[in-house]
């Protein structure tokens, strides 16, 4: 891989990990607290935490997306970027366009997802 493709991908995942930063700082500010002083009624109370936990369980996932990220960042640091972790076979550029935080190839990924459907 060229200098070129991986300062674009340097960038795209920059750009990615700059966005769910930002996410998770607007529901610090935004979205931590409950005013019940503001529901008027246990019901909306119910449904406000409801909203606050699928919120904080997105967030959840983020991290580990975000924790992708930034292993694809320290293998662009590394040399190892666009590598596969199964086979060692590099990972196609469209792949890598579609999600460049990925650690396999698509064949490899294919294998991956047959064996959890196979095995759970």
């Amino acid at each position: 891989m060229n200098k070129a493709q991986l300062k674009k991908f340097r960038t795209l995942l920059e750009e990615k990990r700059d966005e769910i930063v930002r996410k998770a700082k607007q529901t610090l500010d935004e979205d931590m607290t409950l005013d019940a002083d503001d529901l008027p009624d246990e019901m909306d109370l119910a449904s406000s935490e409801y909203l606050q936990s699928f919120t904080f369980r997105l967030r959840g996932r983020e991290k580990t997306f975000l924790d992708k990220i930034n292993r694809a960042l320290v293998k662009i640091d590394e040399g190892t970027f666009g590598i596969c972790e199964e086979c060692e076979e590099e990972i196609s550029v469209k792949r890598l366009e579609a999600r460049p935080e990925t650690t396999l190839c698509i064949r490899c990924k294919e294998d991956q997802e047959r064996m959890e459907k196979d095995y759970g």
